[in-house]
């Protein structure tokens, strides 16, 4: 067997054409660009000064800057976040309080557009703050409540109040990654992972039902970046 090592691109495009002839016409117009873009362009994108008419006056291959990911990716990646936060901690959650009662329906309204007025219209402009009570924590602590007291209406109610006033509220809270800034603080997050695989149904309930009302009760004394 007889291994044959080109010496030019033009050799090498001959042997392309023996071994896979429909392949040729591809490589044969990348080959000619690429010969026509180094004979007429300089390094940096700038054009080469030629002679006579082969002067060129447009330069037919822009150069391109690619960022990544794109404005628009970004932008419609937030959208689907906050989307995905109101589909779970806003309407999900709000049907834990939605009975054949009216009362409990308009309450459960309003939690939903609560959650809906805070995801949208509220924005501290403080960097690792947030204006309002973020829409997780009410969530956590509703769920938690819900199905450690089976489903008690009245203790649901007592408790949605206050949680909808606080996702309207005016005050600020600790940004995630201020609750990530200290070990003990990720200890509690891998508490609540372990939490899901490892533990009972209760005490899972009961430790996510801790988290979310410290955060809720003392959001600067305990979770604050100064602690």
């Amino acid at each position: 067997m007889i291994l044959l090592s080109p010496s030019s691109d033009e050799e090498s495009l001959e042997l392309v054409w023996h071994r896979n002839p429909r392949k040729f016409s591809m490589k044969k117009v990348c080959f000619s660009a690429k010969t026509i873009c180094s004979s007429v362009i300089a390094p940096g994108g700038r054009l080469k000064s030629l002679p006579g008419k082969m002067q060129p006056t447009l330069c037919p291959w822009p150069t391109w800057s690619w960022a990544w990911p794109p404005s628009s990716a970004a932008s419609a990646g937030a959208k689907l976040d906050d989307f995905a936060d109101f589909t779970t901690f806003g309407i999900a959650t709000s049907l834990l309080l939605r009975t054949p009662n009216l009362m409990d329906n308009l309450l459960c309204m309003c939690y939903v557009l609560s959650v809906f007025v805070r995801l949208c219209f509220y924005s501290s402009g403080i960097p690792f703050m947030y204006r309002g009570l973020p829409c997780l924590y009410p969530s956590g602590i509703l769920a938690s409540a819900s199905l450690l007291s089976g489903g008690n209406m009245v203790l649901l109610r007592v408790i949605a109040v206050p949680m909808i006033l606080a996702m309207i509220s005016q005050s600020f809270y600790p940004h995630d990654r201020i609750l990530e800034s200290q070990p003990w603080k990720k200890a509690v997050y891998a508490g609540g992972v372990l939490m899901v695989f490892c533990s009972s149904f209760s005490p899972a309930c009961i430790y996510y039902l801790l988290w979310s009302a410290s955060y809720f009760l003392f959001p600067m004394l305990i979770w604050s970046n100064k602690v």
